[in-house]
């Protein structure tokens, strides 16, 4: 099964709450300052290691070429629905990514957020690189005015969902492919 999280964000005064009370804890509990980017074409070596450790974490093999397309994607400059973040240490390593799309929804006339992939480096979970580059995305969907920002991971994921669970609201929802 897959946890679904659906954080509601219609109506800027919703978002600016959900936003405040996560960045209020990320400044109380984080270890090391964590700044989130956009992920530039210099970013390709260290993105596709974290990339492979990702897809390594859910046990997944891609062709070579999928992953040279979405990397092409996320760098694509009319590719507007589709970014990367990178969390990066003050010492200058990239620990963790987040791959988000904008998409329409027929629930609303505002966008949503599919949170698609979020990693961070086995080494440097947890020290706030999750947490930051969610958080980012939830600052983009307040300026943006996003509807919803949502994602979902593997019900065994525990160690994810300890964060997810304070970042969020489990949907309950149960995915079928």
């Amino acid at each position: 099964n897959t946890s679904l999280l659906f954080p509601d964000l219609s109506g800027s005064a919703a978002a600016a709450a959900a936003f405040s009370a996560t960045s209020a804890a990320a400044a109380a509990g984080q270890k090391k300052r964590v700044t989130v980017r956009l992920a530039s074409k210099d970013d390709y070596a260290t993105w596709k290691r974290l990339w492979s450790g990702y897809l390594t974490f859910y046990k997944h093999e891609l062709a070579d070429e999928v992953t040279d397309e979405t990397w092409r994607r996320l760098l694509d400059p009319a590719n507007d629905a589709q970014h990367c973040l990178l969390a990066v240490a003050d010492d200058g390593r990239v620990m963790g990514f987040a791959i988000y799309l904008l998409h329409p929804s027929t629930w609303s006339v505002t966008p949503y957020c599919y949170l698609e992939d979020l990693y961070v480096a086995e080494g440097t979970r947890g020290s706030g690189a999750g947490r930051a580059l969610i958080e980012e995305i939830y600052r983009r969907a307040e300026e943006g005015g996003w509807g919803r920002v949502y994602w979902c991971t593997d019900d065994d994921n525990y160690r994810a969902r300890t964060l997810y669970d304070k970042l969020a609201k489990n949907a309950r929802i149960i995915q079928y492919r």
